[in-house]
């Protein structure tokens, strides 16, 4: 980055500054002079400013109603607080699916098969182009692909959606045929392979799409990770921590920990989190151990959402609660004011908030 330092800072310091302020703040200072405008497209800021954002986790809900027209996201930010914004520059109305590194993948409700990612800061989006597999509405269930990632390297400022289920033959049961499409943002075009799996996924779990090491991890309800390698397109299956408990009121989640992929398992009385610190060799080191004697009452329907090495977002059927880590203090964040059925963690996914481009 060339620039002069005619001013009282260096530019290093300035640049340390103006990284570490939100997004919307950033690009009102861009009328400041032409070096601050052309920041957002200076590599060496982008990176610096993303990196810097990693140490920052949030919690994006959809809180919007069946009878919503436009899509309500709140933001809780463990700095900041809550704030709320809408996708309503996407001219439709979507249900998020996917979130990774700033940016977020949404289907079409009224239009089965397509999908936007958007970074929501900056309000740009990409209409994804439609897949010519045919195949793609006869994802098992409901007309929809079971699983559905978001992979974003932010150094590359690349992107893959992925799309995958069990196929089945209008009017059949799946034949155990599991299909995936995976869209490159560099080619703009969709690739597809085919392989067998014989596991089964619960709804809950999928939401918690974890991408680490290049690759795309969901918990799947056999008790292991499935992994699918986006290098070389192979899905592969990890184990568990084995020190796991899977007996009655043991609940199992999977969670991004500060670049590492981690485990958390909920009891009646313990939150234990895990965090696989040598991922070739699958070495698993208990990291915390938190008693949840002080939430005793919501621990039925605590749902671990996102975390970092100092501090842990969780949603209940009407908050989200965070737990700072080093102090071990529980904090009410975020309660929901309208009537909805639907507990929070069903549209809860973890956010931070970056410029990471979509086009």
């Amino acid at each position: 980055m060339n620039s002069r330092g005619d001013g009282f800072f260096p530019d290093e310091v300035i640049l340390q500054i103006l990284a570490r302020l939100p997004v919307k703040s950033l690009f009102m200072c861009k009328t400041v002079c032409k070096l601050w405008y052309r920041l957002s497209a200076d590599k060496y800021f982008v990176q610096l400013y993303n990196d810097l954002s990693v140490k920052n986790l949030m919690v994006l809900v959809d809180v919007s109603e069946a009878s919503d027209s436009k899509s309500r996201l709140i933001c809780v930010d463990n700095l900041s607080g809550v704030s709320e914004f809408s996708l309503d520059f996407l001219k439709a109305r979507v249900k998020v699916r996917a979130s990774c590194n700033g940016l977020l993948c949404c289907s079409s409700i009224p239009d089965k098969g397509v999908y936007y990612v958007c970074n929501p800061m900056t309000r740009e989006f990409r209409l994804l182009p439609r897949s010519r597999e045919r195949p793609v509405t006869r994802f098992y269930p409901d007309g929809e692909a079971t699983l559905v990632g978001l992979a974003c390297c932010s150094s590359s400022q690349k992107f893959n959606v992925v799309l995958a289920g069990y196929h089945r033959s209008f009017g059949h049961r799946s034949d155990g045929t599991f299909i995936c499409l995976v869209f490159d943002s560099e080619l703009n075009r969709w690739r597809k392979f085919v392989s067998f799996q014989d596991d089964h996924f619960t709804h809950m779990k999928r939401n918690q799409v974890v991408f680490v090491n290049g690759s795309l991890h969901w918990l799947t309800g056999s008790s292991c990770i499935l992994v699918l390698d986006l290098h070389c397109d192979i899905w592969r299956k990890m184990s568990l921590p084995g020190e796991v408990s899977y007996g009655s009121g043991n609940r199992i989640y999977l969670l991004e920990s500060d670049g590492c992929l981690s485990v958390i398992q909920i009891s009646d009385a313990w939150l234990n989190i895990w965090v696989l610190k040598d991922y070739e060799r699958e070495e698993w080191h208990l990291v915390d151990r938190v008693s949840l004697r002080c939430v005793r009452g919501l621990v039925p329907g605590i749902f671990p959402i996102s975390q970092t090495g100092e501090y842990v977002f969780l949603a209940t059927h009407k908050q989200v609660l965070v737990y700072q880590r080093k102090k071990r203090v529980w904090k009410v964040m975020y309660s929901v004011n309208n009537s909805s059925a639907l507990p929070l963690w069903f549209s809860a996914h973890a956010f931070r908030s970056t410029i990471f481009s979509c086009h």
